[in-house]
């Protein structure tokens, strides 16, 4: 069973979910893949999404450029490798669908890798934001290129 709890940003109204070992969902409303609730449980006090609620405020306040938070996000084996290989794409930095999939071990799984962003349960803590096509253009992005743009200023101030 998730824990979830809902909180606005300056970008809109988060959905965060987490289960016992971490924060398995961080979700902008109404973005592509939203999470249907199933046998979820509302719990605002949760420890998992109350420090997740904070570093993401920490984050939108120009405050913070790493997350600690514990994570336990569900995906395939290749999923979960793109998305750790994201989450070494440091703040302010981008890289290439090419590049995070060679940095997971799949070099030539470019398109595969893309899939596997967009289908990134954890957004900004897990920074798919990050990742760009591979003339650096801003490319999909399941929170909206609006966000993806927004949240790219945001790394990018000094």
């Amino acid at each position: 069973m998730l824990a979830y709890d809902q909180f606005d940003t300056p970008h809109g109204t988060m959905l965060v979910t987490a289960t016992p070992k971490g924060l398995a969902g961080v979700y902008f409303k109404g973005q592509k893949h939203f999470p249907k609730k199933r046998e979820w449980r509302r719990d605002a006090r949760h420890p998992m999404l109350r420090r997740a609620r904070r570093e993401l405020a920490e984050y939108f306040a120009g405050k913070r450029k790493r997350f600690d938070v514990p994570l336990d996000p569900q995906g395939t084996v290749f999923q979960r490798k793109i998305w750790k290989a994201i989450s070494s794409v440091s703040f302010g930095r981008t890289l290439t669908y090419s590049e995070i999939a060679k940095r997971a071990g799949h070099a030539g799984s470019a398109r595969a890798a893309g899939a596997a962003t967009g289908r990134n349960p954890i957004s900004v803590i897990v920074p798919c934001h990050r990742i760009m096509g591979s003339d650096g253009s801003l490319t999909g992005y399941a929170g909206g290129l609006n966000r993806k743009r927004a949240l790219l200023r945001l790394e990018s101030a000094p």
